[in-house]
């Protein structure tokens, strides 16, 4: 065994052994209705995460930041409801991007039920997107 084998070995041996010493951290979250302030809170923070992680196809940006969502509502009975555009009506997405936005919401836990409104006033602009979404573009 070379040495860099050798130093490869220790090091993944070293890396595993750290993280079975480590516990793991998860937060338990009492999603018994009526929700707190504080889960409503919580849960519309997962729920603007997971819209992070939906991409409009045709641009490198989240729809999050894309500006594309307008509002995320979470009610005491842990059903949510979403407000958002496309940015135009003719949009290739436009029939399966609300789709996305519900199935993703949906999966967040202690989310019971998604309502995505679709609507088209106010109209989207490039103005709608972060600072950092228009200079990802060139806009600034």
């Amino acid at each position: 065994m070379s040495f860099l084998d050798k130093f490869l070995k220790e090091e993944q041996d070293k890396t595993v052994d750290n993280s079975e010493q480590q516990p793991v951290k998860t937060e338990q979250r009492d999603f018994s209705v009526p929700l707190s302030e504080d889960t409503r809170k919580y849960l519309q923070e997962q729920v603007t995460a997971r819209m992070r992680e939906i991409y409009d196809p045709e641009i490198p940006i989240d729809i999050y930041e894309m500006g594309l969502i307008y509002e995320i509502n979470v009610a005491e009975d842990a059903n949510v409801e979403i407000i958002m555009t496309l940015t135009t009506p003719n949009c290739p997405v436009a029939e399966s991007m609300p789709g996305d936005v519900q199935l993703q919401a949906g999966d967040v836990e202690g989310v019971r039920d998604v309502k995505v409104d679709l609507v088209w006033d106010p109209p989207w602009t490039m103005y709608m997107m972060s600072e950092a979404a228009r200079l990802e573009m060139g806009f600034m």
